[in-house]
């Protein structure tokens, strides 16, 4: 055989070898590695340590993030008001892209964290075998071909091939989503066995739960399964939220139309009308300045962070702002099942005696839940076999239940656990039933029998045995079966149909019996069990059951027109059955890992569409599954809690991870961290979603608007010769104070009725849709018509000085601004039915902190000497306001011809 130092440690076929072939490749004897031999390895193979990729310094990574047309659009602003003189916007405008800026660099720092948080999961110290001695050494100084020894409660410091084990199991739910702790055993599997059954290897991060065990080191630091992990982590690069794309291309497309309106203007006032050139260039720049919304990227910030805010409220709490928005677009939500769409905790389900098939509702160690028969509940006390039951199945366990804070925690074997919960549902108290039949011996769990025995004895010194274990071991124990009218011969054919029935629906089996025993007995011996003569009391179905909540939040997120899909570790008839519990599974199969890896591309994204229930997968299975919906326009979500689901929650378009049970490694790699593991909280985060994306359109809906107008009011006077009914200082006030007043208010909106009973927008849908490329040019020429119309009338008519006239059409187009907000309370909607126009107290407060401005803006003689106006009398100020009405009413028409013959 090659040596070791021949061979990279990651040999991924250790799983078939035996623990002989295994020790004599690393030519590891009983007492471990000599210390200069394992010195040796360490130089060869390195310290136990997951590397750091490289990355860009702090410098550079600032500096990507100016790289973006909308900052571009925005330095531009600055300086076209820096070349007017106007320092104070600079400064402001300067602001906001430092802000931008800031928020991207720090973002990104945060994301940065999900490969540290992989690589701090290894265990700190190890227990390994050298030189014929037992020694704790740091776990990054743990070498291929070491002797590490494990007991309960030890976090598995590298990939070890067993070659010892004793009741050994280990929890692998952050790798493998199993939902209980598996079984080790030393025997070799096959080469294309999926990871969570690869019954003879313990991998670096997973926990012990029970037993004790010895494993052979076979890799280290990136060669192990978590290595494995945190390279593909590594090499998968996020997406781009929809709202990033859209908006970098809005601004490319609004850059271009700023760049030729400014230059045809330019062209046309300096050669057709003889414009003065210093006088046209400022007229230039004021058009452009006009027309660039410099509040836009400020107001989007605030509407992402009042939706943080929003779902923050409802236990879903954001780590990149981009992710608020993303949510209201998700078409699909790829969800973990253990501890995501269940509690991962193990609950009796199907309880069947030799007469009845009982079900058991409540979920998790709560022992809240009742029994029911045929549907109708009835009382345990009723059937003296099933009190048999479930008695037995609290006495012959070693699980304990506590309740603390309210929420109940258990404390040994899940399966146990289950059936404790189920006795306590049942009215059982622990302390009375121990008390009255006290545990005289034990003969505890162990995989070569698959049978937990308890010795018990009353008062009166009557004796029983009670077993549990693996159901067709515990069969071939019993001869009786009891009933209610006695303990009859066991009809076996008849509970191999039960097995196969509750096996069907994804459930875990376990037997329950009993046999009488000896006043006398004291001790409990294997030759005492393997006599047989034992009384089959039931067949316990057990399973970890989806959340109730979970099952309600499915249903909603159908009902907005988003498909659920489960892409879990766990067995494919468990995770069929938990599908149809949640009602995802919409009579398709279910596909298992191994048949996914026989699927190309194409193929792949076929399956993904018929399927939604997905079993058995690796990181990299899930991680294909999130990119092929991808690659058919599907916006995505991901959840998950362990490891294993970090890949593919970087990737997807949203990561949602889970924050009590889940890992730090999944949490730093997912955009959103459920604070109560709720998988119904995410359905309130779509929600929360989709009004901030309807706010940001509301935003643009009334930015543009008075961008455009005021670029048309300056056009036309160009064009027709007259002078400038808005000086560049006056363009900034109503960019900068007045429209970003108004449009903040569009923030703070409460959502539109019916927001999750609309299907999602399409991923590739424009920021300007139809429907607002219409709404757009429409309100910007009624701004237009009532500000160049009134400045003209207050010049041409009245005969009145530029100032005056130049204040009347600002507060027009202010009051035509005031009154348009009104109307996007709803943007297809009559604002007037049902109240709406009253819903937002922020519209309302906008507007008068609005007035105030506008009056000191037209009053104060400090602004007066600033923008140049002069006091407007009420005749004005009537003509000002009917103008602002008359905007309201053509507006809240036009969405009634709007949604009569084109919606």
């Amino acid at each position: 055989m090659d040596s070791p130092s021949d061979t990279p440690p990651e040999n991924p076929a250790w799983h078939t070898r035996t623990a002989d072939e295994a020790r004599a490749f690393w030519r590891t004897g009983r007492d471990g590695l000599a210390d200069d031999e394992a010195g040796q390895r360490l130089t060869h193979y390195g310290p136990n340590a997951l590397p750091a990729p490289p990355r860009a310094n702090a410098l550079v990574r600032f500096l990507r993030h100016f790289h973006n047309i909308l900052i571009y659009i925005l330095l531009f602003a600055a300086l076209g008001t820096a070349l007017l003189g106007h320092w104070v916007d600079t400064g402001v405008i300067l602001a906001v892209v430092l802000i931008n800026t800031l928020i991207g660099f720090i973002q990104e720092g945060k994301a940065e964290k999900a490969l540290d948080a992989i690589r701090n999961m290894l265990s700190p110290k190890a227990t390994v075998i050298r030189n014929g001695h037992r020694r704790e050494i740091a776990a990054d100084q743990v070498v291929p071909g070491d002797l590490v020894l494990l007991q309960g409660g030890d976090q598995v410091p590298a990939d070890l091939r067993l070659v010892e084990a004793r009741n050994l199991r280990i929890e692998e739910a952050v790798l493998t989503g199993e939902s209980v702790p598996v079984e080790k055993s030393l025997d070799p599997v096959t080469e294309d066995a999926p990871l969570g059954d690869r019954s003879c290897m313990a991998f670096s991060g997973t926990m012990v739960a029970f037993g004790r065990g010895v494993g052979l080191v076979v890799g280290t630091g990136k060669h192990t399964e978590i290595g494995r992990i945190s390279t593909l982590l590594g090499e998968v690069h996020s997406l781009e939220t929809p709202l990033v794309r859209q908006v970098e291309q809005f601004g490319h497309w609004l850059a271009v139309v700023i760049v030729l309106i400014s230059a045809a203007t330019f062209a046309f006032g300096y050669w057709v009308r003889d414009y003065p050139l210093n006088e046209m260039f400022l007229a230039a720049v004021s058009l452009a300045v006009s027309t660039i919304p410099e509040g836009l990227p400020a107001i989007m910030t605030i509407a992402l962070a009042i939706g943080v805010q929003k779902m923050a409220r409802r236990n879903a709490i954001i780590r990149r702002l981009p992710a608020v928005e993303t949510l209201g677009s998700v078409t699909t939500i790829c969800s973990d099942k253990t501890g995501t769409l269940t509690r991962n905790e193990m609950t009796l389900e199907t309880l069947v005696t030799a007469r009845h098939a009982y079900q058991v509702s409540g979920v998790g160690y709560a022992p809240h839940g009742g029994f029911s028969l045929d549907g109708h509940e009835v009382d345990p006390d009723d059937d003296p076999v099933l009190s048999d039951a479930l008695l037995a199945g609290m006495l012959c366990n070693d699980a304990a239940l506590h309740e603390r804070d309210g929420q109940w925690q258990m404390e040994g074997d899940p399966t146990e656990g289950a059936l404790l919960t189920a006795a306590l549902k049942a009215g059982l108290d622990m302390r009375l039933q121990q008390e009255r039949l006290p545990r005289t011996d034990v003969i505890p769990f162990e995989s070569d029998h698959k049978y937990m025995a308890t010795l018990h004895h009353d008062h009166e010194g009557h004796g029983r045995i009670l077993l549990k274990g693996a159901p067709e071991r515990v069969l071939e124990l019993c001869d009786l079966q009891r009933t209610a009218e006695g303990d009859l011969p066991l009809d076996r054919d008849t509970w191999h149909r039960h097995m196969e029935a509750i096996a069907g629906k994804g459930q875990r089996l376990l037997g329950v019996a009993v046999r009488e025993a000896h006043a006398g007995q004291q001790t409990l011996a294997y030759q005492d069990v393997e006599a047989g003569g034992f009384t089959l009391l039931a067949l316990c179905g057990i399973i970890d059951p989806p959340r109730e909540e979970a099952i309600a939040a499915v249903k909603e997120c159908q009902e907005a027109g988003i498909r659920v899909k489960m892409i879990t570790g766990d067995h494919l008839v468990t995770a069929r059955a938990i599908g149809e519990q949640l009602g995802m599974g919409n009579g398709c199969r279910a596909i298992a890992g191994h048949e996914l890896e026989t699927l190309n591309d194409a193929a792949l994204q076929r399956a993904v569409q018929e399927s939604d229930v997905f079993a058995r997968t690796t990181p990299e299975h899930k991680l294909r599954l999130v990119q092929a919906l991808q690659a058919q326009g599907h916006v995505t979500a991901m959840t998950g809690d362990g490891v294993n689901d970090a890949p593919a929650l970087k990737r997807a378009d949203v990561g949602v991870a889970m924050g009590r049970k889940g890992t730090e490694a999944a949490k730093q790699a997912a955009e959103m961290v459920l604070a109560d593991d709720n998988f119904a909280s995410i359905a309130h985060a779509v929600e929360e979603g989709r009004t901030v994306y309807d706010n940001i359109r509301k935003s643009i809906l009334h930015m543009l608007p008075t961008n455009a107008g005021q670029s048309l009011t300056i056009m036309m006077a160009i064009l027709m010769g007259l002078a400038l009914p808005l000086t560049p200082v006056q363009v900034l006030w109503v960019n900068m104070v007045t429209s970003v007043t108004l449009a903040m208010a569009l923030a703070f909106q409460p959502a539109e009725p019916g927001v999750m009973k609309r299907p999602p927008r399409r991923p590739d849908a424009p920021l300007l849709s139809g429907f607002l490329l219409w709404r757009i040019p429409f309100v910007a020429i009624l701004l237009w018509a009532g500000t160049f119309g009134h400045f003209v009338y207050m010049e041409e008519v009245l005969g009145v000085s530029d100032e005056l006239a130049r204040t009347v059409a600002i507060n027009t187009l202010v009051a035509g601004q005031a009154f348009y907000l009104l109307n996007l309370r709803l943007i297809y909607q009559p604002v007037l039915l049902g109240g709406e126009l009253f819903r937002s107290g922020a519209m309302w407060i906008a507007i008068g902190v609005l007035v105030l401005l506008q009056l000191a803006f037209t009053y104060a003689p400090v602004m007066q000497a600033l923008f140049g106006t002069v006091n407007l009398s009420l005749q004005d100020w009537g003509r000002i306001l009917l103008f602002g009405a008359a905007v309201f009413i053509i507006v809240e028409l036009e969405k009634t011809v709007i949604r009569r013959f084109f919606l």
